[in-house]
């Protein structure tokens, strides 16, 4: 992962010009979840009042997918990022921005940005611009499950939250937060 570095020159003046920050919405979705075989993520999972740490790996490329070591296979093409069944980042990330995935015969997966170049804080750190997207799938009349990921640009998933809504309650299931990554050919990194 490439973090910010300062650079000092001793004794010596130099001609520093700025570049303003490139918007989320013309970045590629790829920078937002990187792909390459030996990029890790580790997670602390909170699940049904337990807690535990797992660890999500890239151990190959078959197909033009990246297949990690859960079995998960994300492809990243023009439109956007997707797993096997649906988009989890669609170009042009903006805020507002939908789109919908069917998953199946019977089910229809609804997505939306709720905020692009915005900032988020986990155990592995502070990033600056991160895209939130919420899916929202329809269980029956009563119960929808809703599901709210936020992308770090450069770094990729940092928080996942499920939550079931019943009737006007709210009912959380899982929740997803970084604690390290490391990106092939990077240092590892974590601020735990």
């Amino acid at each position: 992962m490439a973090l910010a570095a300062a650079v000092m020159a001793a004794g010596c003046a130099k001609r520093v010009e700025t570049q303003a920050p490139v918007a989320a919405e013309s970045r590629p979705a790829a920078s937002y979840y990187p792909l390459a075989v030996g990029n890790r993520w580790t997670y602390r999972v909170k699940f049904l009042g337990q807690e535990r740490e797992q660890q999500v790996e890239i151990v190959r490329q078959q197909d033009g997918a990246f297949v990690d070591n859960q079995g998960g296979q994300l492809v990243a093409d023009a439109y956007g990022v997707r797993d096997q069944k649906r988009y989890l980042l669609r170009y042009p990330l903006e805020t507002g921005r939908t789109w919908s995935n069917v998953v199946s015969v019977s089910s229809v997966e609804h997505y939306r940005i709720l905020e692009a170049g915005t900032r988020c804080e986990v155990p592995a750190g502070s990033f600056e611009d991160c895209v939130r997207v919420e899916g929202r799938n329809r269980v029956d009349e009563r119960t929808t499950i809703v599901n709210e990921m936020t992308f770090a640009q450069g770094v990729g998933l940092v928080r996942v939250q499920v939550i079931a809504e019943v009737g006007a309650k709210r009912i959380p299931q899982t929740e997803l937060r970084l604690l390290s990554y490391r990106l092939a050919g990077g240092a590892p990194t974590s601020k735990r």
